[in-house]
């Protein structure tokens, strides 16, 4: 913590913390953002969504600073549209992955999502997203062309498996090739191995001059727990999954009822 200053980094998730039900940024939490903003805090966001997906959010709430992407392979200039950093998930491990998974768990559906500011999300069988908002998933004929191209991450989905029953299974059957991340509702994540949002933020506040004792890290979903545990002080949203309440430092109201405000506001004014 900065003498002066609560906290000189804010980082938020996207979905479920700092957007509301309806993809949208209240006028409330703009109003505390640009209040600690002034003040010299700066704002990133830290969301799982690759780049092109989390561009047209961005650009529509109207987000110019860097943003940390695809779970954190991806560090990004939304003011610019300029990708800074990126990384990909080996291909071959990716097949031997869901090779694996498959041997034990039988049939998934599985969709990847494409390296680059413009990665299109590839679809295979009957993948299907709760909330793709503005992003669509192209279906795809094989697993061939499902890794054509270089990939940022494969999502995955069990006929009868819950979230969270699917990625213990995967940490248990893959974990030692790939990490294994819950992103969201049906959002089961197959990562590069070591990458989670805290090495995207980590990287995003070196560009700042800015570390982890500076940072205050809100979340909703246990992909938020490596950030959690970097940062300073983890607020989870009262909507959030049980294995983020269990650690954060402090619970705020949800992303319905302006969680995230909540909390700036006291710390800001």
């Amino acid at each position: 913590m900065t003498a002066g200053l609560p906290y000189r980094l804010i980082a938020t998730d996207l979905d479920g913390t700092l957007l509301t039900p309806a993809e949208t940024v209240s006028d409330r939490t703009r109003a505390a953002l640009a209040t600690a903003t002034a003040a010299g805090a700066v704002h990133i966001v830290v969301t799982g969504r690759a780049v092109s997906w989390a561009r047209p959010v961005l650009d529509e709430i109207g987000y110019t600073g860097i943003a940390v992407c695809g779970q954190g392979a991806q560090v990004y200039d939304a003011g610019a549209h300029k990708l800074l950093t990126s990384m990909t998930l080996d291909r071959m491990l990716g097949q031997l992955a869901l090779a694996k998974l498959e041997a034990e768990l039988g049939p998934l559906a599985v969709a990847a999502v494409q390296d680059g500011l413009d990665g299109a999300a590839l679809a295979l069988g009957p993948y299907r997203l709760e909330t793709a908002g503005d992003f669509s998933l192209r279906q795809v004929l094989g697993r061939a062309e499902l890794f054509a191209e270089p990939i940022s991450k494969l999502f995955l989905q069990h006929p009868e498996l819950t979230d969270d029953q699917l990625t213990a299974a995967a940490r248990g059957i893959v974990g030692d090739l790939v990490g294994v991340t819950l992103a969201g509702p049906r959002i089961v994540e197959l990562l590069p191995l070591g990458l989670t949002k805290a090495t995207g933020l980590a990287v995003a506040a070196r560009r700042l001059g800015l570390r982890a004792a500076d940072t205050i890290a809100f979340g909703d979903m246990p992909n938020d727990l490596p950030m959690f545990h970097w940062a300073a002080h983890g607020v989870a949203m009262a909507n959030a999954h049980q294995e983020l309440l269990a650690v954060a430092d402090e619970v705020t109201a949800s992303n319905a009822e302006d969680g995230v405000a909540t909390v700036l506001e006291r710390l800001y004014g």
